[in-house]
């Protein structure tokens, strides 16, 4: 089969998406990492199917890139809302369900969106981490500079700790910089380091600000761009109105075939 896809990407965060509003795409998880293997594929952190949903503007299914449908992608959301403004499936201003409950996402100005995530409840801290649930899950480790990380190694070692098991667990490091949080990010189901992760930047953004309460606007500088989190926390663990912004960019598109 031949499939009609569009490449977008998010602070270097790229996905491969299809628009399946017919119903006509069915995919194997093989096929979806074949799809998003950089040496044989097209290349991709994650692969989105649009899709139409009763009583909102779509719904978005997420594939993280071996292939296995994933918990929430933050930035994934975002790319998905300027794929769903293109085809006309939604205006400016849409909501959309995906797999962690109902969003709405506001296209501005200059290729910026804005994605609102659910709210975050509980947050387990520790001496210099801490671990929440920002659609998905997220261990947030503390260091001097997030440039001197092994981040695959140190990544991989707390993705694979026993008591994440088996599902694992996204993991950040971040330091303070002058202008916000630099942040670097290891991605279960990619398995390597992600330029971005909006989940994580997210919860990056919550954890930098500790328990102190009001309304928090937090610049997270990327290995791919900047994205910007503003929330307001009215307790240590009560985080809501949580909004992600950052440009989100259409790559290319194409066709390919199927063969695998």
């Amino acid at each position: 089969m031949k499939l009609t896809f569009f490449k977008y990407q998010g602070a270097g965060n790229d996905f491969i998406l299809a628009d399946n509003r017919e119903g006509s795409i069915q995919l194997s998880a093989e096929q979806i990492a074949w799809l998003c293997n950089r040496h044989f594929g097209i290349g991709a952190d994650g692969f989105m199917l649009l899709q139409n949903c009763a009583h909102v503007d779509f719904e978005m299914i997420y594939f993280n890139a071996d292939g296995r449908e994933s918990t929430m992608c933050g930035n994934g959301g975002r790319c998905i809302a300027a794929f769903a403004h293109y085809l006309g499936a939604a205006g400016k201003e849409m909501q959309f369900k995906a797999v962690d409950g109902m969003h709405t996402a506001t296209i501005k100005e200059d290729r910026y969106v804005e994605l609102h995530m659910l709210d975050v409840t509980h947050i387990e801290r520790g001496k210099d981490f801490a671990i929440l649930d920002t659609g998905s899950p997220h261990f947030v480790q503390w260091t001097d500079n997030v440039e001197q990380v092994d981040v695959f190694t140190e990544g991989r070692k707390i993705r694979n700790r026993q008591a994440f098991q088996p599902k694992g667990i996204n993991v950040n490091f971040i330091s303070r910089q002058s202008s916000g949080i630099a942040i670097r990010t290891y991605e279960r189901g990619v398995e390597e380091e992600t330029l971005a992760c909006g989940t994580g930047v997210t919860a990056a953004a919550i954890v930098s600000t500790g328990e102190a309460q009001g309304s928090f606007r937090v610049q997270v500088n990327t290995q791919g761009g900047t994205l910007f989190v503003t929330f307001d926390k009215a307790g240590a663990d009560k985080i809501t109105n949580i909004i992600l912004t950052g440009k989100a960019e259409f790559v290319f598109s194409g066709q390919i075939e199927i063969v695998h």
